[in-house]
């Protein structure tokens, strides 16, 4: 059977993805961290969708973005908190492939290259992906012959080290950093953010969300790869993910059943299922 363990209710911190995305749809606490880590003023932010989810094209890989909003210049940020270090390069050849998927999301077929909007990722870690020290790394893509000349893509990446959160010179940056690595907090901002993890921590529906749709999720994909396990590592893997997402979305339906029967807003039983809107408005 797989390893993956849901981490239990009451053990949940920022840096748990759940939790991370819960906060983060606050909008002033969204707000904030993006003006800490980008060191200037935004007037405002529009959540584009929680949780958004992309289908790839074809029959390639979809995602699932932690936070996706845009700011009131039109500029687009999606924020992952990323709390462990992939193998090889996948971590840093996620954010291409996010990239990628924003982009095709962002442009509507026919619509001129010009359209497209500034992107920004984010990726929050609590490691150094790099081993260099920095608390923070930022990436555009500029002329290997001369670094003065700009591609002007309007792309941009960023990945911060909660271990170094000491060298932020932004003190919210700073205070934001240490809270996701040590649970300490030390700022009005994150000690606002404590308070709600901890009022969020109380809230029964929540509670409730979280304990049903992850185990019903992993019980399907634990059981695609033992069916494939015969095939070898490689095939089983897919074999287990192929079947874990075509299970997934039966058993987000039946899950999505039991959640109305708490009486749950269907904005958030779908949030919390993957389902669409439409799909939960027909159970």
């Amino acid at each position: 059977m797989s390893e993956y363990r849901i981490k239990p209710w009451e053990e949940l911190t920022i840096s748990d993805d759940y939790m991370f995305k819960l906060i983060m749809n606050i909008k002033p606490i969204c707000l904030k961290l993006l003006q800490g880590i980008l060191r200037m003023e935004i007037k405002d932010i529009h959540y584009l969708e929680t949780e958004k989810s992309m289908d790839a094209r074809y029959q390639g890989k979809g995602i699932r973005m932690d936070v996706y909003v845009r700011d009131d210049a039109a500029t687009v940020y999606n924020i992952e908190m990323q709390v462990r270090m992939l193998e090889g390069t996948s971590l840093f050849k996620r954010t291409r492939y996010y990239q990628s998927m924003i982009d095709a999301d962002l442009l509507a077929a026919g619509a001129d290259y010009d359209d497209l909007n500034k992107t920004i990722i984010i990726f929050i870690c609590p490691f150094d992906p790099f081993g260099e020290g920095r608390h923070i790394y930022t990436f555009e893509n500029i002329c290997v012959e001369d670094g003065t000349i700009s591609l002007r893509d309007g792309t941009k990446k960023i990945i911060l080290n909660a271990n170094a959160f000491q060298q932020a010179e932004n003190k919210e940056l700073q205070g934001f950093l240490q809270y996701v690595k040590t649970g300490k907090a030390t700022t009005d901002y994150t000690r606002r953010i404590d308070d709600m993890v901890r009022t969020i921590k109380v809230s029964e529906q929540m509670r409730t969300e979280y304990r049903i749709l992850p185990a019903v999720i992993m019980d399907a994909i634990d059981e695609g790869v033992e069916r494939g396990k015969s095939l070898g590592i490689v095939e089983g893997k897919a074999l287990g993910l192929a079947e874990g997402e075509a299970r997934s979305h039966q058993k987000a339906l039946e899950t999505a059943k039991k959640l109305l029967q708490f009486g749950l807003a269907r904005e958030k039983i779908a949030q919390a299922t993957g389902l669409t809107c439409e799909e939960v408005e027909l159970l």
